[in-house]
């Protein structure tokens, strides 16, 4: 199933507002009860008809394709079947879901993972090997060039330097996840989408265990991570009904299950 928005965007830019506003993807969910808006004060969504004729265009609209149906259209590099926009939700746009709004004007940074400074192309490399579960995409490649393209689109109108209303991941307090309880909280509100085998069903709706998944090195393989954005953003049709310690005790047994194994680029 595909969806809307994408067919038509490579050739006619007025499809983006459907994707912005948040309904013209399959990926779109209600908002939670009391959930802030999907932009700050400082930002509104780009005007479509900002996007220029011509190649670069071309590759913002490139870049709106491998975000959101990631193993066709950069499929010599992924390793599953997952996409960017299964965990950045709204074409990226979503708050609480990793937005992309911003995020040149934020790095370079420094990563506690990494443990050193990195350029947004190598969070994008990060997100390829871990949650795609692939390879590094060419720095000066197509690929690269089209997500940079995309991601600074999206932020037009969100000045340099300032975050996104909603960056990153909700905070929650620290808690004890209890995989056998959240077998329970699996069984009756995720397995209806993602499966009792956890499967999913890709494209449409994601794997979250077995070798279509994200691999153990993949921020969503850790439980704080992955409760924080089950809270605010699942279960798709009811978001934001999950108590924290049910988001906790879900991701916990979702952790319990098997992911592919990372294995770090050059060892």
């Amino acid at each position: 199933m595909k969806r809307p928005w994408l067919g038509v965007l490579s050739v006619a830019a007025p499809a983006v507002i459907l994707l912005l506003a948040g309904q013209g993807c399959n990926r779109t969910m209600p908002a939670a009860a009391g959930a802030q808006p999907a932009k700050s004060a400082a930002w509104t969504a780009p005007d479509p008809s900002t996007i220029p004729p011509g190649p670069a265009g071309d590759s913002i609209r490139l870049g709106a394709h491998i975000f959101e149906e990631t193993p066709k259209y950069a499929q010599a590099f992924v390793g599953n079947r997952l996409s960017c926009g299964d965990c950045h939700i709204q074409g990226g746009t979503a708050p609480w879901s990793g937005p992309m709004v911003g995020l040149p004007g934020l790095f370079p940074m420094f990563n506690e993972r990494a443990k050193r400074v990195i350029s947004l192309e190598d969070r994008i490399q990060d997100c390829f090997q871990r949650s795609e579960n692939g390879r590094p995409i060419p720095w000066n490649g197509p690929e690269m060039i089209a997500l940079l393209s995309y991601i600074q689109w999206l932020s037009k109108g969100q000045p340099a330097g300032v975050a996104f209303h909603g960056r990153g991941l909700e905070k929650l307090p620290d808690l004890r996840g209890d995989a056998a309880a959240g077998a329970t909280v699996y069984s009756q509100q995720c397995a209806g989408c993602h499966g009792a085998d956890g499967a999913g069903k890709p494209p449409i709706l994601p794997a979250v265990w077995g070798p279509d998944s994200y691999n153990q090195g993949a921020g969503m393989n850790q439980v704080k991570k992955m409760a924080a954005f089950v809270h605010h953003n699942m279960p798709q049709n009811h978001p934001g009904t999950l108590t924290p310690q049910q988001a906790y005790d879900v991701s916990a047994y979702v952790a319990s299950k098997p992911h592919s194994p990372f294995h770090e680029p050059g060892k």
